[in-house]
């Protein structure tokens, strides 16, 4: 049994090598494991499934790929692709999991999650994200016009940007004690997420945290196989363990 887990792709149709490195891992990496986790922001934004433009479909027909060749699908929602709903997933043939959701890793009792919720310090993007995982604010918002979408949707990355200057590395990575406070409740040994894009393994004692990275001019994974835990990089033309 191979599982893969990525996040924090950010694909969009401003930046054609990052959906190029997608394939190369979808082609290269993927198609041999038996389940693949996507535990959010794999779009840049996501303004709605009635706006999926070439990028996304291209997308799509890779996952569903995937899925069609036996391999089980897994999507997370992230802080900018929290609008991804039924259609794209019954497209890709995956599965949209809540988070945070329980399994059972490497003989571990695991916890996944994008990881946002865990940034507790920063209290300005805390209230933004009560506001937009709201139903009724959702419902609003995908009554809007494509075009007054994109247009919000820009404004957001914008005030995202500049909130993210300000902010430091403190206040913008998750809060640790908010780590041992959800994994103490959900009793897990094991918490994997995304997010801040801060690769890395955290040795927590008798638990562990592992960070997704996010991709660029390489990609990020976690494998885990055989009980075996490796969090890797890939190009093109590389792959590290």
């Amino acid at each position: 049994m191979q599982q893969l887990f990525i996040s924090d792709l950010h694909l969009c149709e401003k930046a054609p090598h990052l959906e190029e490195l997608f394939h190369h891992f979808m082609k290269h990496h993927a198609e041999q494991a038996d389940e693949l986790y996507v535990l959010g922001d794999l779009f840049e934004a996501w303004i709605g499934d009635d706006a999926m433009d070439a990028m996304a479909l291209r997308v799509i027909d890779a996952f569903y790929l995937y899925s069609s060749q036996g391999g089980k699908l897994y999507f997370l929602h992230g802080n900018r692709d929290f609008l991804l709903g039924a259609e794209f997933i019954k497209a890709t043939s995956g599965e949209l999991l809540t988070d945070p959701h329980h399994l059972t890793l490497a003989g571990q009792s695991a916890l996944l999650m994008h990881g946002d919720s865990l940034c507790t310090q920063d209290e300005e993007y805390m209230a933004f994200r009560a506001l937009v995982r709201d139903e009724t604010w959702q419902k609003q918002f995908l009554s809007l016009t494509l075009d007054e979408r994109k247009h919000i949707a820009q404004d957001m990355r914008d005030k995202s940007s500049e909130h993210g200057k300000s902010l430091s590395e403190e206040i913008s990575d998750v809060t640790p004690s908010e780590v041992i406070k959800i994994m103490e409740k959900e009793k897990v040994s094991l918490l994997i997420h995304g997010h801040t894009h801060r690769q890395a393994r955290h040795d927590l004692g008798k638990a562990e945290r592992i960070v997704l990275g996010d991709w660029g001019d390489e990609g990020s994974v976690l494998v885990i196989e055989d009980n075996r835990i490796s969090l890797n990089n890939f190009s093109f033309t590389t792959f590290h363990f």
